[in-house]
């Protein structure tokens, strides 16, 4: 039988610059809005550790991130809270001000004969490159599920992590507190409820340099 030939995602690199904000690689946003005191509700934590299939894996830390299982010792369903940490995401809004709540479904993607990329920490790979049957794995509903990110071992990403839906909880621009413009896919304004215009972008994570 005849072996498919395997292909290697790529990852974009002047994405790769808007995304290693997010996980704080560079430097913070600038504000004129007064900082509030950060409250991370009771419960939440920044990092998330799954058995999976003998192996341990790790999903986070992210900027202003927190998450906890929406049941007790149930790791496939998580609900987090998003903050302005260090006025990273937007401009318009204080420092450590809430930005989104949401919840995150635990995925397995499928083999699609690909080499998941591994250049840098965060490896973006846009909806329109990614395999088809990876992005049927959304949960319902598709529109509102529109970014995953993937765990990560001590070889780098694997194929499983989480599906994400944000639900916005005030109204301001997504614009990682000023270092994108709107040519940037990350770029977009935020209302208030299920947040539909955010990146449809998938993440393998090659996890943190200090693990």
């Amino acid at each position: 039988m005849c072996r498919k030939a395997e292909t290697t995602l790529l990852s974009v690199p002047v994405l790769f610059v808007c995304f290693m904000f997010w996980i704080g690689g560079a430097g913070c946003g600038q504000t004129n809005n007064e900082a509030i005191s950060l409250s991370v509700p009771r419960g939440y934590v920044s990092t998330v550790e799954i058995d999976l299939d003998g192996r341990r894996v790790g999903f986070g830390p992210f900027v202003g991130y927190y998450f906890k299982p929406k049941a007790p010792g149930d790791l496939t369903r998580l609900e987090f809270v998003c903050f302005n940490e260090r006025s990273f995401y937007t401009r318009d809004l204080p420092e450590n001000a809430s930005l989104f709540e949401g919840e995150a479904v635990f995925t397995r993607l499928p083999d699609a004969s690909v080499t998941l990329p591994v250049e840098n920490r965060i490896n973006p790979v846009f909806f329109s490159e990614a395999p088809e049957n990876w992005l049927e794995t959304r949960p319902s509903p598709e529109d509102a599920f529109l970014h995953f990110h993937s765990c990560y071992d001590a070889a780098g990403p694997v194929r499983a992590g989480y599906w994400i839906r944000h639900v916005g909880m005030a109204a301001f621009t997504y614009d990682m507190g000023g270092r994108v413009g709107p040519d940037s896919p990350l770029y977009h304004q935020v209302h208030p409820g299920v947040d539909k215009a955010f990146a449809r972008i998938m993440e393998f994570d090659r996890g943190p340099a200090d693990r």
